[in-house]
């Protein structure tokens, strides 16, 4: 039988912790633009359901600084990041409360919000998985940690708002991309060992890159996929010709039947009129008749 310790690679990866003491170095001007943008795409989804002041300053904050939140509730482990940081709650707060009044400076540049918006994700998924990594954590811990960092803000605003998180549903990459991104982080640090700036940059770019071209060709995450229903060979003729051919024809069967039907619907419908005309006709020549006799 075929174990995870039989693959050493495999085996290496989930069982070895890290140990990386420095945490990777990101300017906090940059990290608290981050907290801003992020909490300003909170703010306007909030005020799209038209939530009070309250209420969208609360879903601004959760879309700002959830994630970290949520990465360090599981983590249990060093410091909280909303609350070591001292200026990124006053940040997430004002940001949230000046959107709230002039929504029209983030409404209007819609695509420039959108960019700082994958670009704060991008920050996050490198962030969360950096502090997994310096807790001795494992490469998945670290690749789960890095993901709820990056896209927990705004999966905990969707079940606020009692809807289905954005990142469940169907749609271009953005869970996708932040998971990319926080992979290509973890394995240029852990294998490659290359400076976690220049890993920080990669995850950021990857994550980013891939957001646009899904935009811009729309490819849309995979859904309701199906092996058993995909096309097979054919045993009966040891080739490879597939049951693609079949299913078509039997589509066409039922289309054929449909149109059958709705062809003997048509032709009862018609009988139906056709009687009605001669009983009609029956009754006006029966009425002539009478008026005949009297006269």
């Amino acid at each position: 039988m075929l174990t995870l310790h039989a693959l050493p690679f495999m085996s290496a990866l989930v069982q070895i912790p890290i140990r990386m003491d420095a945490p990777v170095s990101v300017p906090v001007p940059l990290e608290l633009l981050a907290v801003a943008f992020a909490s300003a795409s909170g703010m306007l989804s909030a005020r799209k359901d038209k939530l009070d002041f309250i209420g969208a300053l609360g879903i601004a904050i959760v879309c700002g600084l959830g994630g970290g939140v949520l990465r360090d509730v599981i983590l249990q482990r060093g410091d909280v990041y909303i609350l070591d940081q001292p200026l990124a709650l006053h940040v997430s707060i004002a940001t949230a409360a000046l959107v709230f009044v002039f929504p029209i400076l983030v409404e209007k540049p819609d695509r420039l919000l959108a960019f700082f918006d994958i670009f704060a994700v991008g920050l996050y998924a490198a962030m969360g998985a950096d502090k997994a990594l310096r807790y001795e954590l494992t490469v998945p811990a670290a690749l789960m940690m890095g993901f709820f960092t990056a896209v927990g803000g705004g999966m905990l605003r969707d079940i606020i708002l009692s809807r289905v998180p954005y990142i469940f549903q169907r749609g271009n990459f953005y869970a996708i991309a932040a998971l990319a991104g926080t992979g290509v982080y973890v394995f240029m640090v852990t294998v490659w060992h290359t400076p976690k700036v220049l890993a920080l940059i990669a995850c950021t770019v990857l994550t980013m890159v891939l957001r646009w071209v899904s935009l811009k060709y729309n490819i849309l995450s995979p859904t309701e996929v199906n092996f058993s229903q995909m096309a097979r060979p054919l045993r009966r003729f040891k080739t490879r010709t597939t049951e693609t051919v079949l299913r078509q024809i039997q589509s066409t069967k039922g289309e054929h039947a449909l149109d059958e039907r709705h062809e003997r619907v048509v032709a009862e419908i018609e009988a139906r009129r056709s009687q009605v005309t001669h009983l009609e006709q029956a009754q006006h020549r029966s009425h002539r008749g009478r008026k005949h006799n009297r006269s």
